[in-house]
Protein backbone atom coordinates (compact mmCIF):
# COMPACT_ATOMS: atom_id res chain seq x y z
CA UNK A 1 0.00 0.00 0.00
CA UNK A 2 1.05 3.77 -0.95
CA UNK A 3 0.23 7.12 -0.99
CA UNK A 4 -1.47 6.63 -4.32
CA UNK A 5 -3.31 3.39 -3.35
CA UNK A 6 -7.25 4.27 -2.75
CA UNK A 7 -9.11 3.08 0.49
CA UNK A 8 -12.65 3.39 1.46
CA UNK A 9 -12.02 4.25 5.05
CA UNK A 10 -13.90 7.45 6.81
CA UNK A 11 -11.77 9.01 9.27
CA UNK A 12 -12.26 12.73 11.36
CA UNK A 13 -9.23 14.70 11.51
CA UNK A 14 -8.57 17.28 14.26
CA UNK A 15 -5.99 19.38 14.70
CA UNK A 16 -5.07 21.62 17.62
CA UNK A 17 -2.57 22.78 20.26
CA UNK A 18 -1.88 20.66 23.25
CA UNK A 19 -1.64 21.49 26.67
CA UNK A 20 2.09 20.74 26.49
CA UNK A 21 2.88 23.12 23.48
CA UNK A 22 2.75 20.75 21.09
CA UNK A 23 0.85 20.94 17.90
CA UNK A 24 -1.25 17.33 17.55
CA UNK A 25 -2.96 15.83 14.44
CA UNK A 26 -5.87 13.36 16.16
CA UNK A 27 -7.16 10.76 13.49
CA UNK A 28 -10.27 8.39 14.59
CA UNK A 29 -11.58 5.69 12.32
CA UNK A 30 -12.54 2.81 12.14
CA UNK A 31 -12.54 2.19 16.01
CA UNK A 32 -8.80 3.41 15.95
CA UNK A 33 -7.40 6.68 17.56
CA UNK A 34 -3.94 7.75 16.00
CA UNK A 35 -2.66 11.29 18.46
CA UNK A 36 0.41 12.22 16.67
CA UNK A 37 1.94 15.07 18.62
CA UNK A 38 4.67 17.72 16.78
CA UNK A 39 6.50 20.54 17.90
CA UNK A 40 5.53 23.84 16.39
CA UNK A 41 8.73 23.59 14.04
CA UNK A 42 7.66 20.23 12.79
CA UNK A 43 3.93 21.32 12.25
CA UNK A 44 5.00 24.09 10.15
CA UNK A 45 7.10 21.91 7.81
CA UNK A 46 4.10 19.54 7.42
CA UNK A 47 1.87 22.59 6.59
CA UNK A 48 4.80 23.56 3.86
CA UNK A 49 4.77 19.81 2.63
CA UNK A 50 0.80 20.14 2.63
CA UNK A 51 0.50 23.18 0.35
CA UNK A 52 3.11 21.99 -1.92
CA UNK A 53 1.53 19.03 -2.32
CA UNK A 54 -2.17 21.05 -3.31
CA UNK A 55 -0.06 23.66 -5.53
CA UNK A 56 1.03 20.42 -7.27
CA UNK A 57 -2.26 18.73 -7.88
CA UNK A 58 -3.96 22.27 -8.50
CA UNK A 59 -1.65 23.96 -10.21
CA UNK A 60 -1.33 28.00 -9.57
CA UNK A 61 -5.23 27.80 -8.35
CA UNK A 62 -5.42 29.35 -4.38
CA UNK A 63 -1.55 30.67 -4.30
CA UNK A 64 -1.06 33.03 -2.32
Amino acid sequence: MGINTERDIEANLQIGPTDAGMVRLFIEGNGVEIPMDFTPEEALEIAEEIMAAAHRVGGSKGKR
